[in-house]
């Protein structure tokens, strides 16, 4: 079995009708088994080999460094002596192991606690967009979120007339780049893929993203990482103030 990843190259432009997403430069070089990725000042490097085992490395412009490894188990060892897929190590989340030979919506897919934001995913079609090669970073909500929000606003989002609003919602939560917990600084503003900003607030009980209308979400879980960037949870939605 063939597990050599295929990183799919997206103009996010074409994806995405948003101005600031734009605005972003991204350079991707890749054959069979190497990706590397130039993207927000980070270059993300991913290696598999032909024994299934992956290694992606990453390194911004003010020197911050990321390495990841991941194998395939002996137990996934198939009848013909091929490699599955299931590699160890990564964080767990929903019930399952985020890897980084995954992107980032395969690992989403996979954690049971978030089944909303898939669907909503999905329902704005923006499958193809996050599984490209990025790297995105992105403030994944809980199904305990999405249930925060008022009775009905999931079910109305997933409609096929609000597919614009629920765009921009979901946009909102995607940073452009690869931002590791220790890449957030207190204080620090992002811009998003939407176009809007988040707030990072860092203090000794965690760290909190706060939207545009002021609204807070905890970092549940961090650096989930993907093959195409890293994945923080959130206990909240955020809001774009438009």
């Amino acid at each position: 079995m063939n597990t050599k990843p295929f990183f799919a190259t997206l103009a996010l432009t074409a994806a995405l009708a948003v101005p600031s997403f734009a605005q972003e430069t991204m350079k991707t070089k890749s054959d069979t088994d190497k990706t590397k990725t130039k993207a927000d000042g980070m270059t993300t490097k991913t290696k598999m080999s032909d024994d299934g085992k992956m290694k992606v490395k990453g390194k911004s412009e003010a020197g911050d460094k990321m390495k990841s490894k991941t194998k395939p188990r002996e137990d996934m060892k198939m009848k013909d002596g091929s490699m599955g897929t299931a590699t160890s190590g990564g964080v767990m989340v929903g019930g399952a192991m985020m890897t980084a030979n995954k992107d980032i919506v395969d690992n989403a897919a996979a954690s049971a606690d978030h089944t909303t934001l898939v669907a909503a995913v999905k329902a704005a079609g923006l499958v193809e967009t996050l599984k490209s090669a990025g790297p995105f970073t992105v403030f994944a909500p809980t199904n305990a979120a999405f249930d925060k929000l008022p009775a009905g606003t999931v079910a109305s989002l997933l409609t096929p007339e609000m597919k614009p609003t629920l765009t921009k919602i979901l946009t909102y939560h995607v940073v452009p780049g690869r931002l590791m917990a220790a890449d957030l600084k207190d204080g620090q503003v992002l811009t998003t893929v939407e176009g809007e900003q988040l707030t990072v607030m860092k203090n000794a009980g965690g760290v909190m993203i706060k939207d545009a209308k002021g609204g807070m979400a905890k970092v549940a879980i961090a650096n989930a990482v993907s093959s195409n960037g890293v994945t923080h949870v959130v206990d909240t939605v955020l809001m774009p103030a438009k």
